[in-house]
């Protein structure tokens, strides 16, 4: 494979990726629905080892479910699932957050606010796609901080494997907005060392994050969300 075949081939599935994601976040694609290799590979004229490597990749997000001899559905998510991803969540991320305010530097509480700053500013535009990925930046800077690789590998494990609920999340009316306040108060908590607060706060987010998905919803499987 040439550098330039192979060019295309990374970027083919990065759109791939990027629609089939688009597709189920938006509802256009629901929970049971079979996602057909055979007409993506029509459709963009490819062969299927990229859309079988996209189709490894969403399953991992939580996107898919590859069934052996029959192929990849839509995953579906009841209100279980969400509470039982959302507790873990919560425990883990407080842990690295009480661990992490003993070793924050002042840089990196200046990081953090600078962080929050832009995910204001992208909360005012409603850039959720966006908000998502440097929404991860701040968290991913205090779990670094903890200094506990092994409890930075289950939390990256976990929140890779649910990505879908996370930005499901995030795309409810008012929740980037408040996400923002709340990384405002944890930041607040890391500048005067005070560790209980910093992890009760963090914890208290990841649940509220579980919590604007079940409620009103009844099932996550017929959430539709307009990205």
């Amino acid at each position: 494979m040439t550098k330039q075949t192979k060019e295309k081939h990374l970027t083919l599935r990065e759109k791939i990726l990027e629609n089939i994601r688009d597709a189920i976040i938006s509802g256009t694609m629901t929970a049971g629905s079979r996602v057909s290799e055979p007409e993506l590979a029509e459709r963009y004229g490819i062969s299927r080892t990229p859309i079988r490597e996209a189709f490894r990749q969403l399953e991992s997000e939580g996107y898919l479910t590859v069934i052996p001899r029959k192929g990849a559905v839509v995953s579906a998510f009841s209100s279980k699932d969400v509470e039982e991803f959302y507790a873990i969540k919560s425990i883990l991320e407080g842990y690295a957050a009480r661990r992490a305010c003993k070793n924050l530097t002042d840089r990196d509480i200046v990081r953090l606010e600078a962080i929050n700053e832009r995910l204001r500013v992208m909360a005012d535009h409603g850039d959720v796609k966006q908000f998502f990925k440097v929404h991860n930046d701040f968290h991913d800077l205090f779990i670094k901080a903890s200094d506990n690789d092994k409890l930075r590998d289950m939390i990256t494990g976990l929140v890779t494997r649910f990505q879908r609920l996370r930005l499901m999340s995030l795309s409810v009316p008012g929740r980037m907005t408040i996400s923002v306040q709340e990384h405002t108060k944890i930041i607040e908590a890391f500048r005067k060392r005070d560790c209980e607060s910093a992890e009760a706060l963090v914890r208290t987010n990841a649940e509220y994050g579980g919590k604007v998905l079940v409620d009103g919803t009844g099932s996550l499987a017929t959430m539709q969300l307009d990205l």
